[in-house]
C-alpha cells in the first residue's frame, strides 16, 4: 500500500511532468505555426483542418519531447526537495534510499506503460494524419510538384513508380507499372494519374496507355481513362521517409514481412521504428534513477548546477540515440543494437551515479 511519502513524491513526478508537457506543447505549435502560416494561407486550409492537424501534431510532438521532459522534470521536483531539505528529513527518519527510490520507480512505470500503449497504437494514427497533411498542405505548392520520384518492388514480378503521390487524396502523378518475367520485361502500364477509390478499392487510371510486348512485335491500347484492380496496395506508395511511423505494432509487423519478402532495401529502417516503440518508453526508468541520482543531493550552486547537469546528460541521451540511430539506417550495423544500445550505456551511468548518491 501507498504511504505519505509514497503519494507525496508520485504527485510531484506526475503533476510536475503533466505540467512541463502543458508549457512546451503550446510552444512547439507556436513555432510550427509561425513557420508555416504561409503553406496554411497558401493552400486555404480551413480552421477546422487547422485544429486537426495541431491535435495531431500534438500526439506526435509529446511522444518525441516526453523523454526528456520527463528528465527535466524529475530534477526539478528533487532538485526542490532537496534545497527545502525534505530528502534528507526522509533519510534521517530511517527511510532508506532504496525505500525513498520506490515512488519515483512507481511513476516511472505509469509513465511507461502510458508510453507503451500509446506508441503502439495511438501515435502511429496521429502520426499518419500528421505526415499527410504536411506533405499535402505544408510543402507549398512548388515543392509538390517537385516532390523525389517513388520507385517500389511491389512483388517478384512487378514494380511500380510515380512522380508524385498524395498520400490524403490517394493520388498518383505520372505513374507507370512494369511486369516481368524471368527478367525479360512483358508489359508496361502508364498513365498521366493513377486515383484509388477506398469505397471500392478501384483504380482508375487517365491517360492510360498498355504497352505489351510480344515477338511480332509491340502491341499498344489506349483509352482516355480505365477503372480496373491493380495488384498492389495504394499505401505502398507512402513516402519510406514516414510510412514506418504510420502504422500501428500489428501492421507495422505485417508491413515488415511482406517488405522484407521482397528484399525491401529499408528493412533497417522499419526496424529501428519497431525497436524504438519499446526502447523509449524504457528508457523513463534509466532517465528517472538518473534525475534523481543528480539532484537528490544539496549542492552549493542550488537547482540550477542540478539542472544543467540534467541538460548535458539529456543531450548525451538524444545524441547517442540520433548519432546510432543514423547508422543503423544507413549502413548494415544492427538496428537492434544500434536502438538499445544508448538505454544499456547510459543504464550504466544510472547504476553509477546511483551508487554514488547512496553513499
Amino acid at each position: 500500500m501507498l504511504k505519505i511519502l509514497d503519494w507525496y513524491i508520485l504527485k510531484r513526478y506526475l503533476g510536475t511532468f503533466v505540467t512541463l508537457m502543458i508549457l512546451f506543447i503550446p510552444i512547439g505549435i507556436l513555432a510550427n505555426l509561425a513557420e508555416k502560416i504561409d503553406n496554411l494561407l497558401e493552400n486555404d486550409v480551413t480552421f477546422l483542418q487547422a485544429v486537426v492537424h495541431y491535435g495531431n501534431f500534438t500526439i506526435h510532438f509529446a511522444n518525441l519531447l516526453f523523454p526528456l521532459l520527463l528528465f527535466i522534470s524529475v530534477i526539478w521536483f528533487t532538485s526542490k526537495l532537496a534545497n527545502n531539505t525534505e530528502i534528507i528529513a526522509f533519510l534521517s527518519s530511517g527511510v532508506s534510499y532504496n525505500r525513498f527510490l520506490r515512488p519515483y520507480i512507481i511513476g516511472a512505470t505509469i509513465v511507461t506503460i502510458f508510453a507503451v500503449i500509446a506508441g503502439l497504437f495511438i501515435v502511429p494514427k496521429a502520426s499518419k494524419a500528421f505526415n499527410e497533411f504536411n506533405e499535402t498542405y505544408m510543402k507549398g505548392r512548388k515543392k509538390q510538384k517537385n516532390s523525389v520520384n517513388l520507385y517500389r518492388k511491389i512483388n517478384d514480378n512487378d514494380v511500380i513508380y510515380a512522380h508524385t503521390f498524395n498520400p490524403s487524396s490517394r493520388t498518383a502523378k505520372k505513374f507507370t507499372l512494369e511486369h516481368f518475367e524471368n527478367n525479360k520485361l512483358l508489359y508496361k502500364i502508364s498513365a498521366r494519374e493513377l486515383r484509388y477509390n477506398t469505397s471500392d478499392s478501384i483504380f482508375k487510371l487517365t491517360k492510360y496507355v498498355k504497352r505489351t510486348i510480344t515477338d511480332q512485335g509491340d502491341i499498344i491500347e489506349k483509352k482516355k481513362s480505365l477503372d480496373t484492380i491493380l495488384n498492389f496496395d495504394i499505401d505502398q506508395l507512402t513516402p519510406v521517409s514516414y510510412v514506418a511511423e504510420t502504422l500501428d505494432y500489428n501492421e507495422l509487423e505485417s508491413f515488415m514481412k511482406e517488405e522484407d519478402r521482397r528484399g525491401s532495401p529499408n528493412m533497417n529502417r522499419y526496424k529501428v521504428v519497431k525497436y524504438k516503440r519499446w526502447s523509449i518508453p524504457i528508457s523513463a526508468y534509466i532517465l528517472t534513477i538518473i534525475a534523481v541520482a543528480v539532484s537528490s543531493m544539496k549542492k552549493r550552486g542550488g537547482m540550477g548546477v542540478n539542472l544543467a547537469i540534467g541538460l548535458v546528460i539529456a543531450f548525451a541521451f538524444v545524441f547517442f540515440d540520433k548519432v546510432f540511430s543514423t547508422m543503423a539506417i544507413q549502413s548494415s550495423f544492427s538496428p537492434l543494437v544500434a536502438v538499445w544500445l544508448p538505454n544499456v550505456v547510459f543504464g550504466i551511468v544510472a547504476i553509477y551515479l546511483l551508487g554514488r548518491a547512496r553513499r
